[in-house]
């Protein structure tokens, strides 16, 4: 079945009982090509009826869905004629993971982080009615995503909609974690609501049987805001909110997804449809484990174990053993994730200390504010985030942690170039917007046991901080160079003159290959270690000046408001005899691709590095 799908919309030529046999195609074909290139599979697998369902009802790219995250756009690329481009999936030049328009014109908006595909979708049904045209538009969103705040914003201004909007919850009782909160527990009730369910087609069939004054019955209720679902289900938030409900519907079943979709696209107004999957559908291990196989590195299909495993810590490993080993002799320390205990390396915490411990959802800018209220109440809580979900945070963190000048430590985990998620999800601008607020303190270790290090003065120190981190295995040469950490003090690691690399963070391993290029060349350089962001070593640059031509700063942040620009204003406002070379992403988004890959194309690896500060230095000889 999957090599009669050509295109957008050959779907619409198979049959009924053929779909069941494409869905399972479509199992076993991201099942074997995830396993080879790795990406995101749970959430795929789950989604596969209900993408054929929406693709078999909605003409594309004519009507326009939009899956929030859209880390479940596998079935969607198939079913729209990508089908050959899946061995590069997450590759560099290859095919993207999530949604891109530039990609099809069947991806109808760019998409990577949660909770946002409601306000988008809203902002295309208002466009297609200011302008006058006529198309469906479709958002999907999980039921983890609807911990995130934003959603209910858009939820509120969909309510006054008086033309058809089509929301789709897909309710598979996770996001990468298991869900929490309030809205977990009603959308449970939903799920097991038997009595409502079975009334309400028992009602149906009741009155569809009365001659011609049935079927108007029927009509009347659906249109009158008092159902009878209002009277059975405690809360129908949707209903109250002016939203239809329809659901739940079972989420696997394909002729119960078309049925309902096509009776959300005759109501004149928004629309919920509750859709029920199960994450990780199809596969035993991925059913087993959905939070594994959210996102995972190739594995063997038999076994469902990952090839090639980790042997060596990484820097999330340390950061979680280092904070319960501190939480052991501090009792005010606690842990704040949003909805990523795994992924931030929380979860012996959360074993060890649950009283301690707080998943606040998919809400980090709730995230901050909540740690802010905890550290004015006496706490010191330490919030563990990806460097590009923090972005979100920045409004809290400027005006309820920093301007109050309150202890919160900010884990920032993922920073730099992560990878094949690609663009939405590169920690690249951490730097640059974290050294803007004001009392923030930045630093960044350059191996395992200075992040420890770090940590333990992050947690003793009395005000906000940011401690800067990157994925994968840590780091573990130059043990031998382990200074105690001082505020805002950068560490010598060899002194020469000529020339001075100033490395930031995690950089630092590639800034010695650096100095040994440079070394091999005939060239004397320094090398140091900045350790500390902000405050920026002025100390340190005032003395390198002295007897260096050049200071190259190295970073894997864009250059714009990160170490580089920082060091390079220092000089000029200090009138330093000496020249900065920014050695620092440039000001772009950078796609997906293997971090080495893109160390290469964006500059930053360390022939690349080498080759531009020498060149940078032989001008200066001139």
């Amino acid at each position: 079945m999957l090599e009669r799908i050509q295109k957008e919309n050959d779907i619409k030529e198979l049959n009924p009982e053929e779909l069941l046999h494409l869905a399972e195609e479509i199992r076993e074909f991201l099942i074997e090509k995830t396993s080879k290139s790795g990406g995101h599979l749970a959430s795929n697998l789950g989604v596969v009826e209900l993408t054929i369902a929406m693709h078999r009802v909605f003409e594309l790219p004519k009507d326009k869905i939009i899956w929030d995250v859209w880390h479940q756009s596998y079935t969607h690329k198939l079913l729209t004629g990508r089908k050959d481009q899946f061995d590069t999936l997450r590759k560099y030049g290859g095919m993207s993971g999530f949604p891109k328009r530039k990609e099809s014109d069947c991806d109808a908006f760019d998409t990577g982080h949660s909770s946002t595909s409601i306000s988008a979708g809203l902002g295309y049904v208002k466009a297609r009615d200011l302008k006058g045209e006529d198309y469906s538009v479709i958002s999907v969103i999980g039921d983890g995503s609807l911990t995130g705040g934003m959603a209910y914003e858009a939820l509120n201004n969909a309510a006054q909609l008086e033309t058809n909007f089509i929301i789709i919850l897909n309710d598979n009782h996770m996001s990468i974690s298991e869900n929490v909160g309030g809205m977990s527990r009603y959308l449970a009730q939903l799920r097991t609501a038997d009595l409502y369910t079975g009334l309400k087609k028992g009602v149906t069939k009741t009155l569809e049987r009365i001659p011609k004054v049935g079927d108007r019955m029927i009509a009347h209720i659906r249109k009158t805001k008092n159902s009878i679902k209002q009277l059975v289900v405690p809360g129908m938030l949707f209903e109250d909110m002016g939203i239809t409900y329809l659901g739940p519907i079972p989420g696997h079943d394909i002729g119960a997804l078309c049925k309902a979709l096509k009776e959300a696209k005759r109501i004149g107004g928004p629309v919920l449809l509750h859709v029920l999957t199960e994450k990780g559908k199809g596969y035993q291990p991925a059913e087993n484990a959905p939070d594994v196989f959210h996102g995972i590195g190739p594995f063997d299909v038999e076994t469902g174990k990952v090839l090639g495993e980790k042997k060596k810590d990484t820097y999330t490993d340390v950061f979680g053993k280092v904070l319960c080993d501190e939480a052991k002799r501090n009792e005010k320390l606690a842990a704040i994730t949003a909805a990523m205990a795994d992924g931030t390396g929380l979860s012996r915490f959360k074993k060890l200390y649950p009283e301690r411990f707080f998943d606040v959802g998919i809400a980090e800018g709730h995230g901050v504010t909540f740690a802010a209220g905890l550290a004015a109440g006496g706490m010191k809580p330490v919030f563990a985030v990806y460097s590009s979900f923090l972005q979100r945070g920045y409004d809290q963190m400027i005006h309820d942690v920093c301007l109050q000048n309150l202890p919160v430590i900010f884990a920032v985990d993922r920073a730099g170039l992560v990878g094949s998620d690609g663009e939405t999800h590169q920690g690249i601008f951490d730097l640059s917007y974290l050294c803007s607020i004001p009392n923030m303190a930045v630093m960044s270790p350059k191996h395992k046991w200075e992040l420890a290090d770090m940590l333990r003065f992050a947690v003793d120190y009395d005000g906000p901080i940011a401690l800067r981190y990157p994925r994968g295995s840590a780091f573990d040469g130059y043990s031998q160079y382990r200074e105690p950490v001082r505020f805002g003090k950068s560490e010598m690691i060899f002194e020469e003159e000529e020339i001075a690399l100033f490395s930031v963070g995690h950089m630092f391993e590639e800034a010695v290959k650096v100095r040994g290029r440079l070394k091999a060349e005939g060239f004397a350089c320094t090398l140091v270690n900045a350790r500390f962001v902000k405050p920026l070593d002025g100390e340190c640059i005032r003395s390198l000046s002295k007897n260096h031509k050049l200071i190259a700063v190295i970073e894997e942040n864009v250059g714009s408001g990160a170490c580089s620009q920082r060091v390079l204003q220092y000089a000029s406002e200090n009138n330093l005899p000496v020249k900065v070379a920014s050695c620092a992403l440039p000001e772009q988004y950078v796609e997906h691709g293997s971090v080495d890959v893109l160390r290469k194309e964006t500059g930053v690896d360390a022939e690349s590095l080498a080759d531009k500060i020498m060149k940078t230095y032989g001008e200066l000889r001139l």
